[in-house]
């Protein structure tokens, strides 16, 4: 295969970055198709943890070229800032590069992110506040400012000045707080112009003909299948789409030179922020699993809501996405449970769904209808082989293939990257 999409299956957090850094050895190009610094792909490479939120998470093995891809919202500052930190730990960075239509997200993007959303009281929606839905706002209406800009900061400038003269009206006006200075905000970006401009080009031929000539290239998404803006729990989503489809758009290649789509499906399911969680824990297991498996929000350090996994949205992932492949991630967490628990429907108003509505309203009021598995006590972190695994998390991983109908083809036993068992070669 010559191609590979890495997705998540849940509402993020499912462990992608690890995955990714597993899988990226082999890649000539690790390429990132959407969303911004509002997601943390963690990675651990012998013992030490590395965070990254706008970086691919292959720029650890420094192989091949990182590319982030014109589906991407960049922060610049955030960028630099990410690359200043790896080198400092003695990583390789001269590898990443960056589409030059990529849009770039702007001081006053992440101001009206915390305006807008301080506005919304009890109505919010749980924006990370890093100007992500802004940008991605100015995108869609035609009015960003992308990375192509910055080779340019004569027309850069005149852009800023149509965008901040609208922007300040809103602060001012509506907000009733300050207006930002366009001298300010020029200096920086002509910095951040100089720091980064060499990075910059067009990359959707390179990408294409490596495709073509049979080189593998990885394609990674962040955030998740439930935080999709079209499939997701609408309006508790993202601003981009990080389904499998978001590819051909994120990045410019056509559907079918994607080879292989490899879901990431955490063992039990998580949620950052707001919106509804059907098999949220607000009891001692939902805290034991936050504990266990520490779920901390990797970029807000925010706790995650833990619950049981969710079948119903497994097998919705499967179908949306075209998952050839899931790997399970944090199996090792439920060890020393007496018994698991897994989604298979959601009641609502009496009738039993096994699909995701679409309507939040319906969603809010579903009822979970579980099936209950036995657990296992041992600890399986140092297991590398599928038939030293307990029998009882076995037939735990069959239940989930069958449920979500897709093979497993990978279990995550720990966080290290070698921390794996691998039931088929990629």
């Amino acid at each position: 295969m010559a191609s590979y999409v890495v997705v998540g299956t849940q509402w993020g957090d499912e462990g992608k970055g690890k995955i990714i850094d597993v899988l990226a050895h082999k890649a000539d190009y690790v390429v990132r198709f959407q969303g911004g610094n509002n997601a943390g792909h963690t990675v651990v490479v012998d013992g030490e943890k590395f965070v990254l939120h706008l970086l691919p998470s292959g720029m650890l093995h420094g192989n091949g070229k990182c590319v982030i891809g014109p589906g991407v919202v960049i922060d610049p500052k955030v960028l630099l800032h990410e690359l200043s930190t790896l080198e400092a730990k003695g990583a390789k960075v001269d590898h990443l590069f960056i589409s030059d239509r990529a849009h770039l997200i702007m001081p006053y993007h992440v101001k009206l992110d915390i305006v807008k959303e301080e506005a919304r009281g009890n109505n919010k929606i749980g924006t990370t506040k890093r100007g992500i839905g802004p940008c991605y706002a100015d995108k869609i209406a035609r009015c960003g400012i992308r990375a192509v800009d910055l080779l340019d900061m004569e027309t850069f400038g005149k852009k800023l000045k149509i965008n901040l003269d609208e922007k300040n009206e809103l602060f001012t006006k509506i907000y009733n707080t300050e207006a930002m200075s366009y001298d300010e905000i020029m200096a920086d970006f002509t910095e951040y112009s100089n720091l980064l401009k060499h990075r910059i080009a067009d990359f959707i031929p390179e990408i294409n003909e490596a495709l073509d000539s049979g080189k593998i290239v990885m394609f990674e998404g962040a955030q998740a299948m439930m935080l999709d803006i079209n499939f997701g729990t609408y309006p508790y989503v993202t601003s981009s789409s990080p389904t499998a489809g978001g590819v051909t758009t994120g990045v410019g290649v056509a559907p079918s030179k994607i080879d292989r789509v490899i879901g990431v499906m955490k063992a039990y399911t998580t949620r950052v922020g707001e919106g509804p969680f059907i098999t949220e824990l607000n009891d001692e297991t939902g805290e034991k699993l936050r504990a266990i498996g520490s779920e901390f929000g990797a970029t807000t350090g925010r706790p995650r809501r833990c619950g049981w996994l969710d079948g119903v949205v497994g097998k919705y992932a499967v179908i949306i996405n075209g998952l050839t492949d899931v790997v399970v991630t944090k199996i090792d967490v439920l060890s020393g449970m007496d018994e698991l628990k897994i989604c298979v429907g959601y009641e609502i108003d009496g009738k039993v769904l096994t699909t995701i509505p679409a309507a939040i309203e319906m969603t809010e009021k579903a009822v979970p209808v579980y099936e209950t598995l036995p657990g296992w006590s041992e600890d399986i972190t140092g297991m590398r082989e599928y038939d030293e695994l307990p029998e009882n998390c076995k037939k735990y991983v069959a239940r989930m293939e069958e449920i979500i109908g897709c093979e497993i083809t990978m279990i995550s036993v720990g966080p290290d990257r070698t921390q794996n068992i691998f039931r088929k070669e990629f």
